[in-house]
């Protein structure tokens, strides 16, 4: 008798651990310090926002663990919803990560990675192109003009990279594992190389730590407005960290392995993160990081020389490339369980028999990802969906209580440290944030800073999964009928 091919659990502890970091640490370390800089105007402030979004996210990481723990299935987070809220809610958002959350980030991500390739190369395909063609739009409503042929060059090489680590997946988890293994613990070194250099540089004042700049963006140095957007940088830099629960049915020993990587891989995050920004201000004052437009490149300029630019660019293109090979790997495994979940098209569900990989999930990620490339169109989207990912954040954790009373008996390996202060705080901050985004876009709006509301427009699009959860939801019934 043919037994149907499935998922098999292949990834040891070192591995998944490799995946929490690598899905985490991608171009923000390199990019949004200079602008978080610029909105608080204090080194201390800077540190303490950096320190406070690393121990939300922990809280987060813990919390998740537990659920982890006792539910180690393929599809993590989406599956964690079905069994604390039911199909639909679960749905949602499985319908929002293939829409744009995931495929957005990846396409977002793999892009940078297209820009700083041409550090390296002398000549740009764009240059070739007749102005005519590269000035063609579309209108798209809401959106607006989209120009496709805009920086072909870079969207070619980004989408190279997108089928190359989506057929590295394709092939296998383990090579997509070797990948992960890899790239993050090249990107760590890297990042501590700069860390080095940067401490190493006789330029450097401890003094900086201490010195404030002369002003903000927000006008007064510890403003309200200015630590918010701070910790919205910082936590978009964050982000990422639950990624592995999606992989959870081909991890090893996945209830003692997932939470385990989520600690281990959160904490070595928190510690990178502040090694790497005190590198940064030790070479840099506030006022001058605040004024750069990318802080890792003036630092590697001017503590390695001519030669640092060229450091950081490498970091970045292997930071970005880790980054994107870990989100190609664990999101498709979403689409596979709603298929599974009879909420999806039914070849999606399908398990490749050599590879034992979720082939066709892959590919159609892979399609998706470069469609959003090709239309420019992904970082409108992510922005207007981020804040919305913090919205299943906090449901997530508020799901650990919702457990705790709903499924009392069912073993749990790991229980998060600190119940039920931990995850309520996770909760709390995760919830005050969406609302102070919803508020922020808001007060935008109504200023004329931009044409939507983002955020409500980002509820909107996740709500359009709706219908789609009815007709695959008849379309099972009429079948089984």
């Amino acid at each position: 008798m043919n037994k149907e091919s499935s998922l098999l659990p292949k990834l040891g502890l070192f591995t998944t651990v490799s995946i929490v970091v690598g899905a985490v640490i991608g171009s923000g370390i390199f990019k949004k310090p200079a602008l978080m800089a610029s909105q608080l105007g204090s080194p201390e402030l800077l540190i303490f926002v950096w320190v406070l979004a690393g121990v939300i996210t922990l809280f987060g990481a813990l919390s998740n663990a537990e659920v982890a723990g006792m539910i180690s299935e393929t599809g993590g987070q989406y599956v964690f919803f079905e069994k604390m809220y039911g199909k639909f809610f679960a749905f949602l958002y499985g319908w929002a990560i293939f829409a744009v959350i995931q495929t957005g980030s990846i396409a977002s991500i793999t892009y940078i990675f297209g820009e700083y390739s041409q550090y390296f190369y002398l000549f740009r395909i764009d240059n070739f192109i007749p102005i005519e063609y590269v000035d063609f739009y579309f209108y798209i409503p809401l959106l607006g003009k989209i120009y496709p042929l805009h920086d072909i060059g870079v969207k070619l090489v980004t989408i190279s990279a997108i089928l190359f680590l989506s057929i590295v997946n394709y092939i296998g988890v383990v090579f997509g594992g070797i990948v992960a293994n890899i790239f993050t613990w090249m990107k760590i070194l890297a990042i501590l190389l700069l860390v080095y250099f940067g401490f190493m540089y006789s330029g450097g004042s401890v003094s900086n730590f201490t010195t404030d700049a002369s002003t903000t963006t927000y006008g007064s140095i510890g403003s309200m407005a200015g630590f918010i957007a701070a910790l919205s940088g910082a936590f978009w830099a964050y982000d990422g960290w639950n990624n592995i629960t999606y992989i959870a049915g081909e991890v090893k020993n996945s209830q003692k392995n997932i939470p385990l990587a989520l600690t281990i891989g959160a904490l070595i995050i928190l510690g990178i993160y502040i090694l790497i920004n005190l590198a940064y201000i030790y070479v840099l004052p506030v006022e001058e990081m605040s004024k750069s437009t990318l802080v890792a490149a003036d630092v590697a300029l001017r503590s390695i020389g001519p030669i640092g630019a060229g450091l950081v660019s490498a970091a970045v293109m292997i930071s970005t490339f880790g980054t994107s090979n870990g989100t190609i790997m664990v999101s498709a495994r979403v689409y596979y369980a709603m298929s599974k979940n009879n909420l999806f098209f039914k070849s999606i569900g399908e398990v490749h028999p050599r590879f034992l990989t979720p082939a066709n999930a892959l590919i159609l990620q892979a399609v998706w990802t470069c469609v959003l490339v090709i239309s420019g169109t992904f970082d409108i989207l992510t922005d207007m969906l981020i804040f919305v990912s913090w919205i299943f954040y906090a449901a997530g954790a508020y799901g650990l209580f919702v457990l705790r009373k709903k499924m009392p008996d069912v073993a749990r390996p790991y229980k998060v440290w600190g119940y039920p202060y931990v995850p309520a705080i996770f909760v709390i901050f995760a919830t005050l944030f969406v609302i102070l985004t919803i508020y922020s876009d808001i007060v935008n709006y109504i200023e004329g800073k931009t044409e939507i509301i983002n955020s409500i427009f980002g509820i909107f699009l996740v709500l359009l999964g709706i219908p789609f959860y009815f007709y695959f939801k008849n379309k099972h019934k009429s079948l089984a009928n």
